[in-house]
């Protein structure tokens, strides 16, 4: 029998199915085989992992990695590091970068800050008015998938035009390429924080009212209504309301190819929380009341919410803490708590773990075309794993974070259940809690792997490339 590099004994491996008893061995990058520790083959180094779980790495959706642009903020070796740290093998970055993700010159510049990452990455483009035109070429250029900020966030970016965001629909679903939105209505959101800021309000709570949950429930209407007629695959980011759920179990009802995240903030975290927190918790979309985090959970179960997501995006500690919410910068980082903090709800008997990989990494890597190779634990597959030991209690600490953003509202929770250890493609890139230093550069990116299933566009003829070319 051919020696492998690595034999991981005495672990559970856990799917969305099952938890089994099993060794699982490692040549290169590939998971060979997973079973009975007796049918392991010979390995050039063993680990063993009694007691402890093996979970397929995370596939976070949604990190700003801050780079280019931004490096005060955040870069890819340390935002990569923090997803390392975190049990995360796969993030996918956001377009919302300086300059924006809309063009070839601005990817290939992103390109170069990503060849520094611990893991994995795809990159999402940026759909807008100026960047409609272009989608093929950044297809062609590297990107994995686009965003669409129909609602206003870090940058200010325009939002599309319903117009860009049709065309843009009609280009990526004949691709069948996915396409991450924003949702909440932008003229909304700007009116009502012109109204606040002009009424002196500056409070905590102002930045909520500001973007009611009725912004959510009307841009994922058009927007699922834009992707249903043109047959385009969305994927709705940071869902935070109760009241906009209803929306994705018709569309889905209906045959929508949609996919949709939620967070650890939505669903753990609530106004009281931001009235103590302050400008910490300043967010888009914002933290809701707390009638909204059980919703969220019961979504996840049902799968109405597919999947897991951070939407990590760091910024310095004197950006978050100005007295005047308007002075905030909206985000903090995500990436490296959300597994113990998951992990924990888990042990709390919320969800099981089988739950867990489902929404960290099967759904992830089903919705950008990577399942099989990312999001199992099985033969064939890239050995992505994160090794968890749920026995574990702590203490989360904004200053232990790999993050340049030491500030974070999960700062002081305690929580029971941790990565131990995390392979991205075989290698260690965090071992016994720590970053494994030279495994810098390590990550690459899917865009190779990507398989998406066979698109279905509709109502083609009355796409504008169609009724272009029609003679009068």
């Amino acid at each position: 029998m051919k020696e492998v590099d690595l034999v991981i004994r005495g672990a559970s491996v856990v799917s969305p199915d099952q938890i089994i008893q099993a060794s699982v061995a490692i040549a290169g990058e590939r998971i060979v085989a997973v079973g009975h520790d007796d049918l392991m083959p010979p390995a050039r180094e063993e680990m063993r992992a009694d007691g402890l779980f093996l979970l397929p790495g995370a596939i976070d959706s949604h990190v700003h990695f801050r780079d280019p642009g931004y490096p005060n903020k955040e870069t890819w070796k340390t935002g990569s590091a923090a997803a390392a740290c975190g049990g995360v093998t796969t993030v996918f970055e956001m377009p919302n970068t300086h300059p924006p993700t809309g063009t070839v010159e601005a990817l290939r510049i992103k390109q170069k800050a990503a060849e520094s990452s611990y893991v994995d990455f795809g990159i999402h483009g940026l759909l807008g008015d100026d960047s409609v035109h272009r989608l093929e070429e950044l297809l062609d250029a590297g990107v994995t998938s686009f965003k669409a900020f129909v609602g206003n966030t870090f940058g200010n970016l325009p939002a599309p035009t319903d117009g860009a965001l049709l065309e843009g629909f009609e280009t990526l679903a004949p691709l069948g390429i996915r396409t991450v939105v924003h949702a909440e209505n932008s003229s909304i959101l700007l009116r009502r924080q012109q109204r606040m800021q002009e009424a002196g309000r500056t409070d905590t709570l102002a930045h909520l009212a500001a973007r009611p949950a009725i912004a959510e429930i009307e841009a994922i209407n058009r927007v699922l209504t834009l992707a249903e007629w043109t047959g385009a695959r969305v994927h709705i980011a940071h869902h935070s309301a109760a009241d906009s759920l209803y929306l994705l179990r018709e569309f889905k009802r209906r045959g929508v190819d949609v996919t949709a995240e939620t967070c650890p903030q939505y669903l753990l975290l609530n106004t009281e929380d931001m009235l103590k927190l302050g400008g910490i918790l300043r967010v888009n979309p914002p933290i809701r009341e707390p009638r909204h985090n059980q919703p969220l959970w019961d979504a996840l179960m049902d799968g109405t919410i597919d999947m897991i997501a951070t939407d990590h995006a760091p910024h310095t500690p004197e950006e978050k803490t100005r007295e005047n919410i308007w002075d905030c910068d909206c985000g903090f980082p995500g990436v490296e708590t959300q597994m113990a903090l998951m992990l924990t709800e888990v042990n709390r008997g919320r969800a099981s773990l089988m739950d867990y990989v489902r929404w960290s990494a099967v759904a992830p890597a089903k919705a950008w075309g990577l399942y099989g190779t990312k999001g199992v634990i099985a033969p064939g597959a890239h050995a992505d794993i994160a090794i968890v030991d749920m026995a574990r209690s702590g203490t989360l600490s904004q200053n232990r974070l790999q993050s340049i953003s030491k500030i974070s509202p999960w700062n002081g929770r305690a929580v029971q259940g941790y990565p131990l250890h995390t392979l991205v493609r075989g290698r260690f890139v965090m071992r016994e809690g720590k970053l494994v230093a030279d495994a810098a550069g390590w990550g690459r990116s899917v865009k190779g792997i990507q398989a998406m299933p066979t698109p279905k566009p509709r109502n083609t003829e009355h796409y504008l490339g169609a009724v272009l070319e029609t003679p009068l």
